[in-house]
């Protein structure tokens, strides 16, 4: 019998799932009650339950959540309505009444967030998926079977997920080899449904969040305090299937469909590597933390655990788009003075202050490089700049820009394949840092816990990130706010 802590586990019933007592599919319904209202000790029972448009077979003497009984009718017509913990203990003072209540039918269901588990465990599951048949096309909505999750991988439940420019980029397919049919996605939040074999950090009912680069914790990379590169797990762009078999987990009729970045959140149910996976506080709302499996990390980390200002000191920020705004984040956390905001639309100004920025400068309103306008600003340049357009000429500046002596500049924008970075040498012989970054410097499995408790505590605002809400049938409309620059992250929800 799986477990959920010291609980037993129990099939999801759904929102709202009616048993008769004369269903003959469910077995002793008086000892079902008799339980806690929750623990089928003899046999298994199965009911049916309506679900996105169709009926899905729960069959197994497996439990997951806490059930809530909100309708419960005796033979004399006495209302029961209560909410009761899944545990088996015989505790008679609370137990007795319920074994004297015949019930003729009840109505149940778990706590919103908690998921369909031992159900489905095993099962190919049926599902709807936003599909990417060929390069900029809009998704196709879709029924795809999610096969198991082999050896070391977990099969989830996405509830919330949200669009990212990688997604776009490799959606167009320009300066890349396109793969398609594909799933895109990943940044998202959702619960596991179930495990495969040799995985033990997660089990079914985990929040996760699951992230485009891994942590295996066995790599060089892993076990030093200084990477997050993990040699397993690094992101791959091209790889379209899963590692243990090299093959894919989504198909439609037997047609194989390609996995994106190891996430593929644009599908109800994805599997992932358990290494891809961060566990985090189930109290924290999945529809504000989804945000934190890419953009909002990278951002805020490259200004925390790379460019590390002190308090009072003073930040540039290149690009002011959501990374750019979560560097900015970063730089109001650790108490910066000054935070000035580089970006060629004036546009953005307004918004850059919500997240701390003091000071706007457009390279576009100067005859001068951008560096020397900020080092006359501040008196020689800048403590530390943290740059995330990726465009060359804007890294140049970031770090020209900095102090001598202390300064320390941050690159976060990924250039393109043939750009070179120039500068002259005496930049770095006068005490010019530079560092790079990779999705904020944050192990994922070690680290995004405690950003997402950063959120929990209030020092991290999430909602100011957040600026659009759609349903998952409507996801095409995400790419139209994206690709018109309106609006920061678009949460898509995926329960409608």
């Amino acid at each position: 019998m799986a477990t959920l802590g010291s609980h037993q586990m129990i099939p999801y019933l759904s929102k709202s799932s009616r048993f008769s007592h004369s269903d003959p599919s469910l077995t002793n319904l008086t000892g079902f009650l008799g339980l806690e209202l929750g623990i089928c000790s003899r046999g298994k029972f199965s009911a049916s339950r309506k679900g996105a448009g169709r009926y899905r077979e729960l069959s197994s003497g497996k439990f997951c959540g806490k059930l809530e009984i909100v309708e419960a009718m005796s033979r004399n017509s006495l209302p029961l309505t209560r909410n009761v913990p899944l545990r088996r203990r015989e505790d008679q003072s609370r137990l007795s009444m319920h074994r004297r209540i015949p019930a003729l039918g009840i109505k149940a269901r778990l706590a919103e967030e908690e998921l369909e588990a031992a159900s489905t465990e095993g099962q190919v599951i049926r599902c709807k998926a936003a599909v990417a048949w060929e390069a900029g096309k809009p998704l196709v909505m879709e029924e795809v079977e999610v096969a198991p999750p082999q050896a070391m991988e977990v099969r989830i439940k996405v509830l919330f997920t949200s669009l990212c420019h990688t997604d776009i980029y490799f959606w167009e397919a320009k300066g890349q080899t396109p793969l398609f049919p594909r799933i895109f996605g990943h940044e998202a939040a959702g619960i596991v449904e179930s495990v495969g074999e040799g995985v033990t950090d997660v089990k079914p009912g985990d929040h996760v969040l699951p992230v485009f680069t891994g942590e295996c914790k066995e790599c060089r990379h892993c076990k030093s305090e200084e990477s997050n590169m993990c040699d397993l797990l690094r992101i791959n762009t091209d790889r379209g299937v899963m590692l243990s078999d090299g093959k894919t987990r989504f198909s439609i009729n037997k047609k194989p469909i390609y996995h994106f970045v190891g996430t593929s959140t644009f599908s109800e149910y994805t599997v992932v590597h358990v290494g891809c996976l961060a566990k985090i506080n189930p109290k924290a709302p999945l529809d504000k933390v989804c945000i934190l499996s890419c953009g909002i990390s990278t951002g805020l980390g490259a200004t925390l655990n790379v460019a590390k200002p002190k308090k009072g000191s003073s930040v540039a920020i290149f690009g002011l788009g959501a990374v750019g705004l979560a560097a900015a984040e970063g730089a109001r956390i650790a108490g910066a003075s000054r935070i000035i905001g580089v970006d060629l639309n004036p546009k953005k100004f307004e918004e850059a202050k919500k997240f701390g920025v003091t000071e706007f400068v457009n390279p576009k309103d100067y005859s001068k490089p951008v560096q020397e306008v900020i080092a006359e600003m501040t008196d020689g340049g800048v403590d530390r700049s943290v740059e995330c357009t990726g465009n060359i000429n804007a890294m140049i500046s970031a770090f020209e820009c900095v102090h001598d002596g202390w300064g320390v500049a941050v690159l976060v924008g990924v250039p393109n394949k043939d750009d070179a970075f120039k500068t002259h040498p005496i930049n770095i012989l006068n005490e010019r840092t530079l560092k790079g970054t990779f999705f904020g410097n944050y192990k994922p499995r070690t680290d995004l816990p405690s950003v997402v408790e950063k959120y929990m505590n209030k020092e991290l605002e999430l909602e100011k990130f957040i600026s659009h809400n759609i349903p998952f049938s409507e996801i095409n409309k995400a790419f139209d706010y994206m690709l018109a620059g309106d609006g920061l992250r678009c949460i898509i929800r995926m329960d409608e």
